[in-house]
This record gives C-alpha cells, sequence and structure tokens, in this order.
C-alpha cells in the first residue's frame, strides 16, 4: 500500500504551546492542552485556535504533496486516536499531541504501516480515558504526515485529514482500532447546492469581518466543490464541540450547507443584541 507522502510543517506553534504549559506547571498553573493552545493563538495576535490552525492549514497547503492513499469501503483494524476538544473536518491539516500511551501506540502502528489512523472525538471533554461507548460515532481518517517526539515523551505530529468514516465496531486492546465504513455524501452535485455556495461566503465574510483575499480564508472563495467549502467554512465557525461534530454526520450536503449558513445567522443576530 502507498505510503503517505511527508510534508514540511511549521513548528513553531507546537513548541509555543508546550513552552507555555511548561512555563505555566513551574508556577504551579495547570493548562490542558487544548487551552495552551488558544493561549499561543492569542499571543500570536489570531482570534482564537481555530483561526491559528486553519492559517497553518492554508501556508501548508502550498507545499504538501497530496496524499495519495486507496479508498475506503469497509476496512478493519484502523489505529483509532481520540481528539479531545477539537473535530476534523476533511482537508484540514492541524498539529496533534499524543500524551497517552494508548494513542501513542495507535500512532506507532499506523506509522509502520500507512500511516493512517482514524481520529474520533470524545463525547465528553473531561474524559481523559474514554471508552469505545464515550465516543462519536463519526471521525475522519487521517494520515500522519509529520511526528517528533518530544523530551517529556508526548509525541507531537501533524496530521492531514482524509474522509469522513463511520464506526462499525471498536476494539480495546493495547491501542483503540476501529473497523469502519466510508460515508458516502449525497447532493453534493446539485444544482441547488453550487446555489449555496455564494450566500455562504458572504455570510461568513459578513460574520467574521473577514478579507477573503488574504489568509487564512483566502482558498475559500476558490472552492470549486460546495462539500470542500462546507468543511473549510466548518472549522472557523464559533460553535461547541456538539455542533462540530453534527457538521461532521450531515452527509448531505445541501444539509450542511444550509446548517452553516443557520448558525452564522443565529452569530449574527447574537452580536446584533448585544
Amino acid at each position: 500500500m502507498k505510503r503517505c507522502s511527508h510534508a514540511r510543517f511549521s513548528r513553531r506553534q507546537g513548541y509555543g504551546a508546550n513552552a507555555a504549559r511548561d512555563a505555566l506547571k513551574v508556577k504551579s498553573v495547570s493548562l490542558t492542552h487544548s487551552e495552551s493552545l488558544e493561549l499561543v493563538a492569542k499571543i500570536l495576535g489570531f482570534h482564537d485556535w481555530n483561526v491559528l490552525s486553519a492559517r497553518i492549514q492554508s501556508e501548508n497547503k502550498s507545499v504538501t504533496a497530496p496524499v495519495v492513499l486507496p479508498p475506503i469501503s469497509t476496512s478493519t483494524d484502523l489505529p483509532t486516536v481520540p481528539l479531545r476538544d477539537i473535530v476534523l473536518f476533511p482537508g484540514m491539516i492541524v498539529p496533534l499531541f499524543m500524551g497517552r500511551e494508548a494513542s501513542k501506540r495507535a500512532v506507532e502502528r499506523a506509522m509502520a504501516g500507512d500511516k493512517r489512523i482514524l481520529a474520533i472525538t470524545p463525547r465528553r471533554a473531561a474524559d481523559d480515558n474514554p471508552a469505545p461507548h464515550g465516543l462519536y460515532g463519526v471521525g475522519v481518517t487521517a494520515c500522519v504526515i509529520d511526528l517528533t517526539t518530544l523530551p517529556d515523551g508526548t509525541i507531537r505530529l501533524s496530521v492531514e485529514s482524509l474522509k469522513r468514516a463511520a464506526v462499525v465496531r471498536l476494539a480495546e486492546g493495547q491501542f483503540l482500532a476501529a473497523e469502519i465504513t466510508a460515508i458516502e455524501e449525497s447532493r453534493g452535485q446539485h444544482m441547488e447546492v453550487f446555489s449555496l455556495m455564494h450566500p455562504v461566503l458572504e455570510k461568513f465574510q459578513a460574520c467574521r469581518n473577514a478579507d477573503l483575499s488574504s489568509p487564512p480564508y483566502a482558498g475559500l472563495p476558490i472552492a470549486r466543490e460546495p462539500s470542500v467549502l462546507a468543511d473549510a467554512v466548518a472549522p472557523f465557525l464559533l460553535i461547541d464541540i456538539a455542533g462540530r461534530q453534527d457538521l461532521l454526520e450531515t452527509s448531505d450536503v445541501i444539509t450542511r450547507l444550509e446548517k452553516i449558513l443557520a448558525l452564522m445567522q443565529t452569530d449574527l443576530q447574537a452580536r446584533a443584541r448585544r
């Protein structure tokens, strides 16, 4: 099986998050990994981690070789990594940190094969060791494109998320392994769905007061596929984990874009009432 291509990746944000966390630990201030990332984003002048992550993604699109893997219909024993406080969407390139032994073993197994993992989100962010029933039933397949082991034993890796996948069965052992099935999108080429692309861009620009010609938003106007646009906009939305997971699980592209429009409209109305 063809292995994923390696790519250069900006390491500054990862080092920053660890440095901030370590420095605060000395002062008896404990931060979760997600809180450390939010802090680094603020220090670097970004609104939040989602915006910084999208900026990283846009900068790496030009240098990352496309990932070419065989399509998934049903796959067994795919190493599975629970990702607390984040929902990945297809097309994202993000840094991740693995401290749990089971997650590190899952990554090690992936690196010994085709470098592919299943990234899935726990239902409860506070669950440090989620059981299979504590995980959402839909995640994304992702390819590891860079990996470094830090001095404290934590693994820092960057991944490119690939496709939506539904969990058929999760097996526990030295690490989680999943039998998955691909999620086929529907109505992705209907005339109606293409008519939603421009309203989504307009509403997004109004919500974020965004310059769509500049990073991290520059890739949005050139999206040619409605599904790609929906998944590129979703990480920027100011919604909770459950809301992001709902968008991930929405395979009907028209419905997904309509949900995104509704969420942005709610955001605008909330701002108007302030």
